[in-house]
């Protein structure tokens, strides 16, 4: 393969690349998404802190997480503050 060549491929692929690194909050963000609501699922209901404890995430990222999971009409939320939990809709 002669230097031009291994050149556009060099640069395809460094596209590509830039590409995949975009898409990864996107992913995790539906990632997140779909564990949250098998949990809830699962268990009847679902807390932040146990998503927090499996998860790793923040806090504050889930918080985002949660909160558009109600109001896409997933979740149901009960309580406030500490007390908060989820459960399907």
């Amino acid at each position: 393969m002669n230097g031009a060549k291994q050149d556009k491929y060099l640069k395809e692929w460094q596209i590509q690349e830039a590409s995949a690194e975009r898409m990864l909050p996107v992913i995790g963000s539906l990632y997140r998404d779909k564990n949250i609501v098998t949990l809830a699922r699962e268990h009847g209901r679902v807390r932040m802190g146990e998503v927090v404890n499996l998860t790793g995430a923040s806090r504050n990222t889930l918080k985002k997480h949660f909160r558009t999971l109600v109001e896409r009409g997933h979740l149901n939320q009960h309580g406030a503050g500490r007390g908060v939990w989820y459960e399907l809709r």
